[in-house]
């Protein structure tokens, strides 16, 4: 075997073109004049301002439909030292995840 009859595995990858404007000259495939027609044209899409605004976490409520959970003083578990009970500790006990306590 000769270096002459060596052949590649893979072809030669071709010159990636860019793209700067089409044929036909003039408006080179842009429209018209303005703001779309120059380089660099990205307007930004209302809809995305829209979908920006919206909260990103899951399980997002709104804070106006979020409903109080009403929790009456003869339920409290009152300790030996005359403490009340804690939320977190009323939490556990209810079996409650981030709702609202209020006291009656």
């Amino acid at each position: 075997m000769q270096i002459h009859n060596l052949k590649r595995k893979h072809k030669n990858k071709g010159h990636r073109l860019v793209g700067r404007g089409g044929k036909h000259a003039k408006t080179s495939g842009r429209g018209g004049k303005g703001q779309t027609a120059r380089a660099g044209n990205k307007r930004r899409p209302e809809l995305r301002d829209i979908i920006k605004k919206l909260p990103k976490n899951r399980g997002y409520q709104f804070k106006s439909i979020q409903k109080v959970l009403m929790v009456e003083k003869s339920k409290l578990v009152s300790q030996k030292d005359g403490k009340r009970e804690k939320f977190s500790e009323i939490r556990k006990r209810l079996g409650l995840k981030g709702k609202k306590i209020r006291i009656k």
